[in-house]
């Protein structure tokens, strides 16, 4: 089995797309199979009136809720552990601090969350413990506005990043940098980029609860205000507050949950990179090796996906994200999606609540993929519901292209 466009093999692979991809029957090498039996998301967008800690409550609160666990259920805990929210702090505010066995604080940006996924499957799969909760809060638009010192959300100038930052190399402009090799080898065009934005656009425009709603063009991408070339402000996340949380078990707990259970069928991770001298190469996402892990374990391949959720920090991380889980060839990209092909109805339904581009980015976006994944595969999502969907890949990116996470789920 392969990627047909990529020629990367897969191998030991627990089922195929020669059968049906039954998930509840699938068979695994771990222990006990997991899944997702919760998944929520606080107030997003313009929330002035809670804390990041309320958030937390919100999300975790509801995601048990529709789930039917209750918190002394919960023995493991997973949220990201810089600034000023440390797990613990944040497990103990929950009510969830006197149970918990197992916590982690992987901080690796915006795709700790999908991390944090691979963590509690392993954990849960070998019986370390039972049921984990993974969950984000953050005020950071909030923060912003008030001119809090903690509405920083870059990854600071300790370290190796020190000699890049007095030249302006800041986050944007690394992946500017990127997306300007990629047009150079490639020939991608800016208004191929443009078309991401334009299609998170569209799906927003389904979403109720995404910031921003109004279609917008092309040429409204293009003519926005210039933030780091050729990046403008619309090919750049927004800034946001909100939260959310997923609750995560073993089979035989997920079978008598209040909601449809969400089989995590195949994980992976990987790095590249802390600082640009050490990339080897601009144009490619280590996703190209979570991906394939995820997809091996999970025996599919791209061509089997319903709906996609990737993170869009940048348009770029989009179309890097797509070649690099093998949806098309590297270099393909920009052809790839000029058609719309990422919007709701399209051939492949990617960032369904309108991303962080349009619909909700309080500065790491990875719980947001999970939840949205989950309310797809569970028909939740009304107007932006893809019909029949049955498999969805989730990818998550931390810093300029640093860290990758992928999962493949499905009911």
């Amino acid at each position: 089995m392969a990627f047909s466009d990529t020629g990367v093999r897969f191998e030991g692979a627990r089922f195929g797309p020669s059968s049906p991809v039954s998930t509840a029957e699938a068979t695994t090498d771990m222990a006990r199979r997991v899944a997702i039996v919760g998944a929520a998301l606080s107030d997003c967008g313009r929330v002035d009136d809670k804390t990041a800690y309320q958030l937390h409550h919100q999300a975790t609160s509801a995601a048990l809720a529709e789930a039917g666990i209750s918190r002394h259920e919960v023995d493991g805990f997973m949220s990201h552990g810089t600034g000023t929210l440390p797990p613990i702090d944040v497990a103990e505010y929950l009510g969830l601090a006197p149970h918990i066995q197992y916590i982690d604080s992987t901080g690796v940006g915006g795709s700790s969350w999908e991390i944090f996924l691979e963590h509690a499957v392993a954990a849960i799969a070998q019986g370390h413990v039972d049921t984990v909760v993974l969950s984000y809060g953050s005020t950071a638009r909030a923060d912003l506005k008030r001119r809090a010192r903690t509405a920083n959300l870059s990854f600071g100038n300790r370290g190796p990043s020190q000699f890049d930052a007095p030249y302006g190399h800041t986050l944007i402009a690394k992946h500017a940098m990127s997306a300007r090799r990629h047009m150079h080898e490639f020939g991608t065009s800016i208004e191929q980029l443009a078309e991401i934005a334009v299609s998170a656009r569209y799906n927003a425009g389904f979403n109720p609860q995404a910031y921003y709603r109004d279609p917008i063009t092309i040429d409204d991408v293009q003519t926005a205000p210039m933030i780091a070339d050729p990046f403008t402000k619309l090919h750049c996340c927004i800034r946001s507050d909100g939260g959310g949380a997923v609750v995560i078990t073993h089979e035989d707990r997920a079978r008598d949950c209040d909601r449809t259970p969400v089989w995590v069928l195949g994980t992976g991770e990987a790095i590249s990179h802390a600082v640009m001298s050490e990339w080897t190469d601009f144009t490619e996402s280590p996703c190209v090796r979570s991906g394939q892990r995820a997809f091996g374990e999970a025996g599919v391949t791209p061509e089997d996906i319903d709906v996609l959720q990737v993170y869009d920090s940048f348009t770029l991380t989009v179309l890097l994200t797509l070649e690099g889980l093998g949806f098309c060839k590297k270099g393909e990209g920009g052809p790839f999606v000029e058609d719309g092909k990422l919007r709701v109805g399209g051939a492949l339904p990617t960032n369904t609540d309108g991303g962080g581009l349009s619909a909700c980015q309080p500065g790491m976006r990875g719980i947001f993929l999970l939840v949205e994944a989950v309310k797809q595969l569970r028909g939740e999502c009304g107007d932006r519901q893809v019909p029949g969907a049955r498999l969805a890949c989730v990818n998550a990116t931390g810093g300029w292209i640093s860290s990758t996470a992928t999962a493949v789920l499905g009911v």
